[in-house]
Parts: structure tokens; C-alpha cells; sequence
């Protein structure tokens, strides 16, 4: 399905301002979030509760408006994807939390646009110049962060954030050459589908409720609900309807940073410079890309402003 969608018409600067402040805080503070609610949620449990209690409300409220449900064929494609999606990024940034500060698992969750852009050229787009520089100098902050820092003491850790990064890349990319809804029930059908495996991935890992799980780990689960998968994502749409897709996502190297800061300011974590070097040097490399991707689209965007598939298939990635 073609998720291209029409910019609408010019919002006011301060409603604008307002969205990219909440997909950057709200989407920045998740990982923090995680890290809080993982006291007491095993990692793939807390994924399968999180996804069932977002899914089915997003599920619930689109049906009421009168979104049409699924069709049986993008229901399988939807459960192809959430084990992309879902269980090999989402649950994967979860288990590596458990080993590893939640800043830590931004930064690296910050090299998804390199791992994107070496899918799509296996696939026949060939980045240009720029793109390859952007290429180059990213892979080298991933190497620079996996060799000496904090990731490379934590083999669990240093295997999920690799995993993550690729599967979410792998999935944007399978993505766009499948049947699939619009993308707020596209979100919603990953989030259900992704549900039955987390709880097959929760019962292989051997995961369960040992006693009732504390009211500040609930409290970070809920907001992980409400804030990241819900409202973050409610705004992130909007933005792609109303700027361009460049500013959109521009929450790629926006969050990371972000995610440092309130990792330190609140959950008391304290970074090296190694691990500060390496986010740097990453986060230049996917700016540089994404420099190149919005000059490549000028042209058609000043003939037909559109929302790029690249946009909406991040919609949908960062939704779960």
C-alpha cells in the first residue's frame, strides 16, 4: 500500500512547535521510561503489556471512527512486520536495559538511518555522494561506541543494540513494497500482532510475575502507553501532514541527545566521553543523510508536496 499522504494546509508556527516538542521530549524520555518500569516487568512481558494496552485502544478508537479493519492479507503482513517491528527492535531495547543505562540504548538505537540506507542500496537505491559520506562517518561512531565504552563490557547489551537498529531498518524497508492499512492502523494491527509474540518470546525466556509489580514500574509503563505509543505518535502524524518530512524526523538526532540529557538529570546515569564521542560522531552521520534525502526530494516536493514513504514508514516503526 502506498503511504504517500498530501501536506494539509499551513498549521500556525506555535502548533508546529508544539508537536516537535512532544515527539522530541516524549519520544526522547522513553527510554528512561523503560529502564524504570523494567523494576518490575520482565523485558518481553513489558513489551507484550504495553503493545496490548496501546494496540487495543488504537484499535478500538479507529474502529469507532470508522477506519476500516485489516484485511485478512495485511493482517499477515502485519504480523510479518511486528516480529521486526516489535519483538527484534522494541523487546530487544527492553532486554538490553537491563544491562545497559538507558541513554546508552538511545545512542545506538541512533544508527537506524545508517542500517536503512545500506538496505535500501542492497535493494537497488544508490545513495548519492552526500549519502555516502553520511554512511561512512555514521558506521564509524557505531564501531567507536561498540569498541572500549561502557557497550562493549555487556555482550547481552552490545547483541540487542545491534539487533534493534538493523531489525527496525529491515522492517522500514521490507515494509514499503507490502499490503498494509493506513498508518495509524497499521501501528495498532503491529502493536496486537506484535502482542502474541512477545508472549511467546516472554514464555521461551521463562519470564513471569513473581509478585505485583510496583506502582512506579506501572506508572512507566502506562506513560510508555500513553506518552510514547499514543500522544507521541498521535503528533509525529500530524507533524508529517503539516511540515516537511525533513523536520518531521528530525526527532532521529534529536532524541538521542535528548535521551542522554534526561537520563542524567533523572535516572542519575553518567555517561564517558568515549560514549558522548561516539553519539556525535553518529548523529553527524545521519544529519549528513538526512541533509542529502531532503535535497533529493526538493524537486519533487516544490511540483507536489507529499509526506515521503521514508516518513510514514517511520510512523509506523516509532509508534511501537
Amino acid at each position: 500500500m502506498n503511504t504517500t499522504a498530501s501536506i494539509a494546509r499551513p498549521a500556525s508556527a506555535l502548533a508546529i512547535a508544539g508537536a516537535l516538542a512532544a515527539v522530541y521530549i516524549l519520544w526522547g524520555s522513553t527510554y528512561l521510561a523503560i529502564r524504570f518500569a523494567l523494576e518490575s516487568y520482565p523485558p518481553f512481558l513489558l513489551g507484550a503489556v504495553r503493545m496490548a494496552i496501546a494496540g487495543s485502544l488504537m484499535y478500538a478508537v479507529l474502529r469507532l471512527r470508522g477506519v476500516a479493519a485489516p484485511t485478512r492479507k495485511q493482517w499477515i503482513n502485519l504480523a510479518k512486520l511486528s516480529i521486526f517491528m516489535v519483538v527484534l527492535s522494541n523487546a530487544m531495547v527492553n532486554l538490553a536495559e537491563t544491562q545497559v543505562s538507558s541513554g546508552l540504548a538511545a545512542i545506538a538505537v541512533a544508527s537506524m538511518p545508517l542500517f536503512a540506507g545500506v538496505f535500501a542500496m542492497l535493494r537497488g537505491r544508490h545513495p548519492s555522494r552526500l549519502e555516502w559520506v553520511g554512511l561512512v562517518v555514521g558506521f564509524i561512531g557505531v564501531l567507536w561506541l561498540g569498541i572500549g565504552g561502557e557497550l562493549s563490557g555487556s555482550m547481552l547489551g552490545l547483541v540487542c543494540l545491534i539487533i534493534a537498529p538493523l531489525a527496525w531498518a529491515w522492517g522500514s524497508i521490507w515494509s514499503r513494497d507490502q499490503d498494509l492499512p493506513e498508518p495509524f492502523m497499521s501501528a495498532a494491527g503491529q502493536m496486537l500482532a506484535g502482542t502474541a509474540w512477545l508472549v511467546f518470546a516472554a514464555l521461551l525466556h521463562g519470564e513471569r510475575f513473581t509478585s505485583v509489580p510496583s506502582f512506579g514500574a506501572t506508572a512507566a509503563m502506562l506513560y510508555l502507553v500513553v506518552a510514547g505509543s499514543i500522544f507521541g505518535f498521535t503528533a509525529y502524524i500530524w507533524l508529517l501532514h503539516h511540515v516537511r518530512p525533513a523536520l518531521a524526523t528530525s526527532y532521529a538526532y534529536v532524541n538521542p541527545p535528548l535521551a542522554v540529557l534526561i537520563g542524567v538529570l533523572i535516572g542519575g546515569e553518567s555517561f564517558t566521553r568515549h560514549d558522548l564521542g561516539a553519539m556525535a560522531v553518529i548523529l553527524v552521520g545521519v544529519v549528513i543523510i538526512t541533509m542529502a534525502k531532503a535535497r533529493a526530494a526538493a524537486p519533487v516536493a516544490e511540483a507536489v508536496p507529499v509526506a515521503t514513504t521514508d516518513a510514514a514508514d517511520a510512523a509506523r516503526k516509532r509508534a511501537a
